[in-house]
């Protein structure tokens, strides 16, 4: 009779006493979205993917949990990387045109437009003298600041490997960009300015690029209380 009762429990599974539930499963730390691996980040249900298809041609998805399951609301094949391809986060090197590899924050964001532009990211609109840090001596390296506020060497050309970028030089690309928050912790010469902004002509400069229409709805989709991320993948 014990054997038989044993038997019983295993085939049932685990038993439950009255009052009790079952432990809830861990959520998944990985899934693989659109072919690209991405490693979820407490909270996440929105998740941009970029999927390099061929030369820095990329297609750029929105992808939003819902009931369990994920699924594909927005899509581009007409996204772009950076002109030097794509490389670890880790062992890329300012100046070299690549694109990081790997999943990021998407933690805000800025434009040409007003605040409204974005649903809850914290937005920045462009003024004159914003620009975007790359000076490796400026204790705010991959920062938005103004060179009105000084602490970075703004006057250096942009060709020089401390030259910054200044944001309203580019109205079209710039019209509206979200912030990735890749060397957040701004390691030297690792790279700082890289976005997820409207396409120029072509391949970027490290960024990720999309067609306006795609940048627009994002800016205002997109939900700090959803923890959204992008991941960057072959």
């Amino acid at each position: 009779m014990r054997r038989l009762l044993l038997a019983l429990v295993v085939a049932a599974g685990p038993l439950l006493l009255p009052g009790l539930s079952a432990p809830a499963q861990a959520a998944p730390s990985a899934v693989t979205l659109g072919g690209v691996t991405v490693h979820l980040r407490a909270g996440t249900t929105q998740v941009v993917t970029v999927n390099h298809r061929r030369g820095s041609r990329a297609r750029v998805s929105l992808w939003v949990l819902r009931d369990g399951a994920w699924r594909r609301r927005l899509t581009s094949t007409d996204g772009h990387i950076g002109y030097g391809g794509l490389v670890a986060g880790g062992r890329r090197h300012q100046g070299t045109g690549t694109t990081p590899l790997g999943t990021y924050g998407l933690v805000s964001a800025f434009g040409t437009h007003p605040h409204a532009a974005t649903r809850e990211l914290p937005y920045r609109r462009i003024r004159p003298g914003d620009y975007w840090v790359e000076d490796n001596a400026s204790p705010f390296y991959n920062r938005y600041r103004n060179k009105a506020q000084g602490g970075f060497r703004w006057w250096l050309p942009l060709s020089d490997e401390n030259g910054s970028e200044r944001l309203a030089a580019y109205p079209r690309q710039y019209e509206y960009a979200l912030v990735l928050d890749y060397n957040a912790e701004q390691v030297r010469h690792r790279g700082a300015g890289i976005f997820l902004h409207v396409n120029g002509t072509g391949a970027t400069a490290g960024c990720v690029s999309a067609p306006r229409w795609l940048l627009k709805k994002l800016m205002h989709r997109l939900d700090p209380a959803r923890v959204p991320v992008i991941a960057i993948g072959r």
